[in-house]
């Protein structure tokens, strides 16, 4: 669990490294549980028959893209950073290691960065991997016919030209990247960014082989056969439709000693009683819990709690409708249902509330080392007083006391069970009101989201690096991730002076995160719901699975099957 210190301590030591370049009290098991079935479920899940060192895991949903390009979920970044390595990856503590970087030097304005690449790194079809391969996959990631959103989401203002080049101004070419031999890859960089090296480890960043990748087409990342790997596992048995799919030891990566495990299994496990019914009988080395076998585990020997960096929230698409332009809706709305019991009996995990964007323990105030959220305070909280005024105002303004809207979700079990609660107290304490849910794969809802097809959804963000940016320029007006017709000229121009004027300037910078965060919330363009925890049942038997907190969640190079005691 990320704890405060914890938390102070390792966003302490990664900004060095950056800056220089509930429950139950009783001790019974639960139904089902025994001394048996936990050894059995050691052996079983974590070995074959011919002995190989395995692990096996549930994801929550199918893959939406192993294309790096095109990558926008927690699913995806988690894969592709096993398969594939970047300039730098993150260790234990999230701090930078070496990857296909060997390491940098950074000039004197801190504009230039140049990475002096291992040579004895290779692609799976044996290629070497080379500084072609990432200026070919930075310059992919903003060029406009490709469609990436995080390529210009991440570049944009960072790397010199993003912006012009992903808005058609400038050729990718132009992109300020560039091989000065096959193993030195030069960056320009736009302004001085404090966080850069921790970007070089996010998925977006990773290098593309070029020939393969053209050479596949439409194909390329829609099976494991049109992958290649550079990084400790190759992907097999996945195509992208896959409820099942396996990630087996790359022999032929620079660093493959590190790498203990012979092959990482997975299944796509949406019904949380399903996961713990298979980590029961052996098959599975981790499961999920809803807040019902919460309650039943939660003395269990195998139960973990982890705080985790995802806030959720609800998006209002002010395009699709007349009621979510106004917004005294959107107020009304932010305000109507009780976090608090939503967190305590419905998700029951150890969830927060969150009554702001950038989340608890996550990054701390450069002078003082104060939490940013406790600096920032409660911005939104569940008010029903206050919710029922700004619903009369909004309903007089609209002039009609009803109003209609359509709920857009994720169709897992817990989400589902959330949405019913959050539907509930809306309907319930603002009169007139009529939600319709919607509720689809991951996937699907996705594209929805960048279709700008929905009317409100609940959706979540986690960060992808350690700075309250990756938070904030979410919701600029061009963003590629705002989706819902959100623009204010004040808030943009704030966060735009975090990575321009202001880029060297931390203190400033971080007061600027603080104007716009409030002005983000007066203008209710999102409504704030939880920050969350993640309860698991995890075999003891599970060693070296880091989870980060940012960028992808669980990094599996170091992971291993230890002996449990």
């Amino acid at each position: 669990m990320k704890l405060t210190k914890w938390a102070l301590l390792l966003v302490l030591g990664l900004l060095l490294s950056v800056v220089v370049a509930c429950s139950d009290d009783s001790s019974e098991e639960p139904a089902g549980t025994s001394e048996q079935s936990d050894e059995e479920a050691t052996e079983e899940d974590t070995t074959t028959e011919e002995g190989e060192q395995v692990l096996r895991f549930p994801n929550l949903e199918t893959i939406p893209t192993m294309d790096s390009s095109l990558a926008t979920d927690e699913s995806s970044f988690v894969y592709l950073a096993a398969v594939t390595e970047g300039l730098y990856r993150l260790d234990d503590s999230a701090k930078t290691v070496p990857g296909i970087a060997k390491n940098h030097e950074v000039s004197e304005d801190g504009l230039t960065w140049t990475f002096n690449l291992r040579e004895d790194a290779v692609w799976s079809n044996g290629d070497p991997v080379t500084a072609h391969d990432f200026v070919y996959a930075w310059q992919r990631a903003v060029d406009p016919e490709v469609g990436s959103e995080y390529g210009p989401y991440m570049m944009s203002g960072v790397i010199k030209n993003a912006t012009e080049v992903s808005e058609g101004e400038a050729s990718p070419e132009e992109l300020g990247v560039k091989a000065k031999d096959d193993y030195t890859f030069v960056v320009e960089l736009e302004n001085p960014t404090p966080y850069f090296e921790s970007l070089t480890t996010f998925g977006t960043f990773f290098p593309l082989n070029q020939e393969f990748v053209e050479e596949q087409g439409d194909k390329y990342a829609t099976s494991a056969d049109t992958l290649l790997s550079n990084g400790p596992y190759k992907m097999t048995n996945w195509e992208s439709t896959s409820n099942s799919w396996e990630l087996v030891k790359n022999e032929d990566y620079w660093d493959a000693e590190a790498v203990n495990l012979d092959k990482l299994a997975f299944e796509v496990i949406q019904d949380p009683q399903t996961g713990v019914d298979l980590y029961e009988s052996g098959e599975l080395a981790r499961a999920d819990l809803s807040s019902d076998l919460v309650d039943q585990y939660v003395t269990h020997e195998d139960y973990k709690v982890t705080a985790d960096t995802f806030v959720y929230f609800i998006k209002f698409n002010q395009e699709a409708n007349e009621a979510l332009a106004n917004k005294n809706i959107r107020a009304a709305l932010s305000r109507a249902f009780n976090k608090q019991a939503l967190v305590d009996e419905i998700l029951n995990n150890g969830s927060l509330v969150a009554n702001g964007l950038v989340p608890a323990d996550f990054t701390p105030m450069p002078e003082t080392g104060e939490d940013f959220r406790a600096v920032s305070g409660d911005l939104v909280t569940y008010d029903l007083e206050a919710a029922q005024e700004y619903w009369e105002k909004g309903l007089e303004e609209l002039g009609t006391d009803s109003i209609e809207l359509e709920l857009l979700t994720d169709d897992d079990e817990t989400t589902k069970l959330m949405v019913d609660y959050i539907r509930n107290q809306l309907a319930t304490n603002l009169e007139g009101l009529t939600i319709n849910l919607k509720q689809v794969p991951k996937e699907q809802r996705l594209d929805l989201d960048n279709k700008m097809d929905y009317e409100v959804q609940v959706s979540r963000w986690g960060p992808d690096f350690l700075d309250p940016f990756t938070y904030m320029n979410l919701w600029t007006t061009d963003s590629g991730n705002n989706k819902m017709g959100y623009s204010n000229s004040e808030y943009d121009r704030l966060v735009e002076e975090t990575a321009t004027t202001l880029a060297s300037d931390n203190v400033a910078r971080y007061e600027n995160f603080l104007e716009a965060e409030k002005i983000l919330f007066e203008d209710a363009a999102i409504a704030p719901i939880y920050q969350a925890s993640r309860a698991q049942l995890v075999s003891p038997k599970v060693e070296g699975v880091h989870v980060n907190p940012f960028g992808a969640t669980y990094e599996y190079k170091w992971a291993k099957v230890g002996s449990a005691e």
